[in-house]
């Protein structure tokens, strides 16, 4: 599970980095906070950050869960899609919101085969040991 381990750790530094870039494009547009309107770079590396931030909520658990019960490599086969996705993601935001599909879908995708295969894998377990 080290890598598991890893992979979260990785996903949500990949998160503090995106608030950073939140920081900083609030320090180029000279808007304080607790506005978050008024230059399209800042409204969209927040939505960037928040994005990510609704995906880790689904993302963490579902890993360690099919970690367990699925197949620990495989797992962390599709949390590095994710990773790779989620800068794919925020590149393509950040420039042409558009041109998110991709970035989107490397995200997307792999969180959903982890959902689905945690899942599956917990379900077999308890079938299997009742």
């Amino acid at each position: 599970m080290d890598f598991i381990h890893l992979i979260v750790l990785l996903a949500l530094a990949q998160y503090v980095w995106f608030g950073i870039q939140v920081g900083g494009a609030r320090g180029r547009s000279g808007i304080k906070a607790p506005a978050m309107s008024g230059d399209p770079e800042l409204e969209r590396r927040i939505r960037v950050h928040y994005n990510t931030m609704e995906l880790l909520v689904v993302l963490i658990p579902s890993l360690y869960i099919f970690g367990l019960f699925v197949h620990q490599w495989t797992g962390v086969a599709l949390g590095a899609v994710y990773l790779v996705g989620r800068f794919v993601y925020a590149r393509s935001y950040v420039k042409d919101p558009a041109s998110r599909d991709v970035g989107f879908g490397l995200s997307f995708l792999p969180i959903g085969l982890l959902l689905v295969g945690a899942i599956g894998g917990v379900l077999w377990h308890v079938f299997q040991t009742a």
